[in-house]
């Protein structure tokens, strides 16, 4: 169970920031639900709308809950989209239809479980995108970065769907193991991150489509950002992580 906080940004009184644990988790602007304060969503929404256009409805499952700022944004681009967020803090599941002003169900499911076992459950659900933004005490859980997950991903989705993942600092070990399981994987970040120079969010997206060239969407960002579509799979070192047994079956 996190420890949760809200504050209200003095230059933008209407944007609320949720802190979990005194880390900034999400940040929604109560007048503008299209509005996305952190950069890797507004990085995640541009691969979205790369593959699946504003204005068509789409079908999203979200590994990682917290403020559901992204779902929220989602669903104003996108109508009569349907999207399902996984949170396993069960009190923040609850409370942040409370805090936010959210889009109601079926539009959006709030759902309190265990990320990797909900994603281990969904094989051939047809999912269009699926987002991993699950994180705890400042990384990823182990068990959400394995090989194994990977694939559950991959058999969740259409088949022109799109895995999103925001990557913590193993962010090495993950690229090699989405490329071991997708066709076409590409990164969006700053520079800076991508060299090392500075520690921060990469966005991963994996398909088994080609993705579209979206050099220009990504140079009109707010921030400097840019898109990395040249990744191939290597003898790396960090092709894998263990699978952590957590008792899943397919039942």
């Amino acid at each position: 169970m996190s420890i949760a906080s809200i504050t209200v940004d003095p230059d933008r009184p209407s944007l609320l920031t949720l802190y979990l644990d005194g880390l900034p988790s999400s940040a929604l602007d109560l007048t503008d639900p299209e509005y996305l304060e952190f950069e890797y969503m507004q990085h995640m929404r541009l691969l979205t709308e790369g593959r699946f256009p504003r204005g068509t409805g789409i079908r999203a499952l979200h590994i990682g809950g917290a403020g559901c700022a992204l779902p929220r944004a989602l669903d104003a681009s996108h109508p009569n989209s349907r999207q399902l967020a996984i949170e396993v803090d069960e009190i923040l599941a609850t409370k942040v239809r409370e805090w936010f002003p959210l889009p109601r169900s079926p539009r959006l499911r709030i759902r309190n479980a265990e990320g990797r076992q909900v994603l281990h459950s969904q094989a051939g659900k047809g999912w269009d995108v699926i987002v991993r933004d699950a994180f705890a005490e400042g990384t990823v859980p182990y068990h959400l970065m394995t090989q194994e997950a990977a694939i559950d991903a991959r058999n969740a989705l259409a088949p022109n769907g799109i895995y999103l993942l925001n990557l913590s600092r193993h962010y090495k070990a993950e690229i090699a193991t989405v490329l071991s399981v997708f066709d076409h994987v590409i990164a969006i970040t700053d520079p800076a991150i991508w060299s090392g120079r500075r520690y921060g969010n990469i966005v991963l997206g994996a398909s088994q489509q080609p993705w579209p060239n979206m050099t220009r969407e990504v140079y009109r960002l707010p921030m400097p950002a840019r898109i990395y579509s040249d990744l191939k799979p290597s003898a790396s070192p960090y092709l894998d992580l263990p699978e952590v047994n957590l008792g899943l079956s397919n039942d």
